[in-house]
Formats: structure tokens, C-alpha cells, sequence
């Protein structure tokens, strides 16, 4: 092995080039401009409304919506969270959770239902990708199937949205993340979920697209954009 003075000093600026190409790459990929502020100002409670179509909020039902984290937790993980159960003319209702974060960066990432779920006791008995043909577009969706000690059946739909493209989780949402950051943004994301309580999932699975087209449709086109995305991105 050569350890000349000379090989030494190669290889000490061999690895002084390597970390400062690190240094470099390390730089470009620490964001510092928040997608949120640049999207402007964006209060769910304000947007969502209490009446839409055939829906409007049922204020007489108290809880039941599925939120397991602490509320401690909550509030690090996301800066709005609108829980809402919404009921139509056939007394069927709907329960509709929207988690919002300004920053979706990794020490900040949403929690998905697929987790949140067995974490309140509910067995997962399905979860498959889908693609949801709603306000013109298509959004990737994912829809379960949990049951909670075999006596409630909750069918959950719900997406996704990373800054302005929504994406199945995973690393599509990672790739994002990505392409946001060379571009030196912070994106923000957005959860939106569905679920119903009833053992037809098929039968509940049409009501709650139902229900999120009427919803997309009573919004402004930028509304639809900050709730749903743009649309198809694997």
C-alpha cells in the first residue's frame, strides 16, 4: 500500500472534493420557500361547505370519526384538521376527515388511515390502489376495508396531495417531495378521507364518490386544486 506524503495529500483532497459535493447536494435539496405561503391563505373551515347537492353537515352526531393520534400529535403533525359527518335526503350518512400540513417534509409526514386504523383496534381486511374519476380528472385514490371487534364495517376512501400534485403515497409521494425541492419549495399536503359505516363496501365505495364529486363540484376551481390536486400522477 502507498502511503507517500504524496498519495496522502490525494487522497485527503479526493475526499475534500466528495464532501463538498455533498455539501453542495445537501444545500440544494434544503428547501426554504413554503408551497403554503405562496398558495395563500386556506381555511378548511371556510371552504368546505356546511351544504352541498344532496348533503349537508349533520350537527347532531357527536365523534366517530377515526382520528387515533393524541391530539399533541395531531397538532405537531398537521395545522388544520376539519372532521365533519355529513347526512343526505335518504338518511344515509358520511363521515369526512381533511388533515392539512404546511410542511411534508420527512420529520413532518401525514399518517395514513391504512396505519391510523389497526392503531384504533380495526383490522384491515383490504387496500387497494384506485383511480377516481372525479371533477374532470383522475385522482389515486386508495379504498380499505376495516372492521372493529366484527360489528363495524367502515369502508375508507381517501387521497392525497403533496404541494400541487396528488400521488398514492410511497415514493411517488417521495418523488415529489423530490422534484419540489430541487425547485427549492416545501410543500405542503393534504389528506382527504371518506368512510362510511356499512358491510356493503361496493354499495358504500359509490356513495362516497358520490359524495366527493358533489363536494369538488360546489367549490372554485382553486379550491378544487388545493383539495384534490392536478390529477393523475401514478
Amino acid at each position: 500500500m502507498n502511503n507517500t506524503p504524496k498519495s496522502q495529500v490525494r487522497r485527503a483532497s479526493v475526499a475534500l472534493v466528495l464532501m463538498a459535493a455533498a455539501a453542495a447536494v445537501g444545500w440544494k435539496l434544503t428547501p426554504t420557500t413554503r408551497m403554503a405561503t405562496l398558495h395563500g391563505e386556506f381555511e378548511l373551515e371556510q371552504i368546505i361547505p356546511s351544504r352541498f347537492g344532496d348533503w349537508q353537515q349533520d350537527t347532531t352526531i357527536v365523534g366517530g370519526v377515526v382520528n387515533p393520534q393524541q391530539e399533541e400529535l395531531l397538532n405537531q403533525l398537521y395545522s388544520q384538521i376539519l372532521s365533519r359527518t355529513y347526512v343526505n335526503s335518504r338518511g344515509q350518512r358520511i363521515m369526512l376527515s381533511i388533515a392539512y400540513g404546511n410542511d411534508q417534509r420527512d420529520s413532518m409526514q401525514m399518517h395514513y388511515p391504512e396505519i391510523c386504523y389497526p392503531a384504533q383496534g380495526f383490522q384491515l381486511k383490504s387496500n387497494k390502489p384506485v383511480d377516481l374519476q372525479l371533477a374532470g380528472t383522475a385522482i389515486p385514490a386508495r379504498r380499505l376495508e376495516t372492521v372493529l371487534g366484527n360489528q363495524r364495517y367502515e369502508p375508507v376512501t381517501y387521497w392525497t396531495v403533496i404541494g400541487e400534485k396528488a400521488v398514492r403515497g410511497g415514493i411517488n409521494k417521495k418523488f415529489a417531495e423530490m422534484e419540489y425541492g430541487f425547485r427549492d419549495l416545501i410543500p405542503d399536503g393534504l389528506l382527504f378521507r371518506v368512510s362510511t359505516i356499512d358491510r356493503d363496501s361496493v354499495g358504500a365505495f359509490v356513495l362516497q364518490d358520490q359524495f366527493a364529486a358533489q363536494m369538488l363540484a360546489a367549490l372554485t376551481p382553486q379550491q378544487r386544486q388545493r383539495l384534490a390536486g392536478s390529477g393523475l400522477s401514478s
